[in-house]
């Protein structure tokens, strides 16, 4: 028979490995962010951060929802991850739909949301005005005005201050290939130094900073629109430091571009219209093809 002395010697080891067992656990819901559990809203969480299976975490945050489970979180987060598909539209029904099961004190936090989905496809909606060419009321300018000042402003360049809007929306959503293709698309329509700034921000942050050098350069030496004002040249000048304080990551594609082939065909029309001419396809087109093949694999 074991004596009493192995006996509390084997429990003691159990309860030691129990607790180093539960040490890791915690430790892993810490590093991935992810709230302990076996509910539906926690098996989301996991297929959205760990497995990296948007469609299977949209699936379980619908199940959080209908269970009570975090319907708050689960609403914001699936809103997150639908948005990501470039399922904008449906992430705002969602969100339309389900904010009456979520508090009171919550409905501020829901707004902000709609707000940021609002803006990508507000912003998305009138560059297909555009190119539809219902706008201006088929002139091919407007009159508009700034401090006072009346001035006209053509089609091209409405197109391209939205495209940087646009480009913006998508940077503050750390979705920085996005932003980049459509910086880019801006910049050939009609450039200017406070897109290339953005666009530049967007290649840093993608750690591509030879290609980022190259774009803030052209500031620096006067070579685009609007880089005689000193603070675009400053500004410039701030992201070249940054620059050389940084050491290149690991290259990750991880970015989803969020742009259905209707806009980018319509953005295609837009710049081969106005755009330089070049060859029939955009360089950067061809890009993103090869990227979608890659995603497709």
């Amino acid at each position: 028979m074991m004596s009493s002395s192995s006996k509390n010697e084997m429990m003691m080891m159990m309860s030691s490995s129990s607790s180093r067992h539960n040490e890791k656990d915690q430790l892993f819901h810490i590093l991935h962010k992810i709230p302990q559990g076996d509910t539906p809203y926690v098996k989301a969480k996991h297929a959205q951060l760990v497995e990296k299976d948007p469609e299977a975490a949209i699936v379980l945050f619908w199940k959080a929802i209908n269970a009570g489970d975090r319907v708050e979180r689960a609403l914001k987060d699936m809103a997150v991850v639908m948005k990501q598909l470039n399922r904008t539209e449906e992430a705002i029904e969602a969100i339309k739909s389900f904010r009456g099961r979520c508090p009171k004190q919550a409905q501020e936090s829901l707004d902000n949301v709609l707000i940021d989905l609002y803006k990508i496809e507000l912003l998305k909606r009138k560059l297909r005005l555009i190119y539809r060419g219902e706008v201006f009321n088929g002139k091919p300018t407007k009159t508009a005005r700034s401090h006072g000042k009346k001035f006209q402003v053509s089609v091209q360049q409405e197109t391209s201050r939205l495209l940087g809007n646009l480009g913006w929306a998508y940077m503050q959503k750390s979705n920085y290939l996005t932003a980049e293709v459509v910086h880019r698309k801006a910049q050939m329509i009609d450039p200017d130094a406070n897109k290339a700034c953005s666009l530049g921000i967007c290649l840093i942050k993608q750690g591509r900073y030879d290609d980022a050098r190259l774009v803030l350069e052209e500031i620096s030496q006067r070579k685009i629109p609007g880089s005689e004002e000193i603070r675009a040249r400053n500004r410039a000048a701030e992201l070249l430091m940054e620059i050389n304080t940084f050491e290149p990551p690991p290259s990750d594609v991880s970015d989803i571009l969020g742009l259905d082939d209707d806009f980018l065909n319509g953005l295609q029309l837009l710049t081969n219209e106005w755009g330089p001419a070049r060859s029939k396809r955009l360089p950067i087109f061809e890009e993103i093809s090869s990227f979608r093949d890659q995603l497709a694999c």
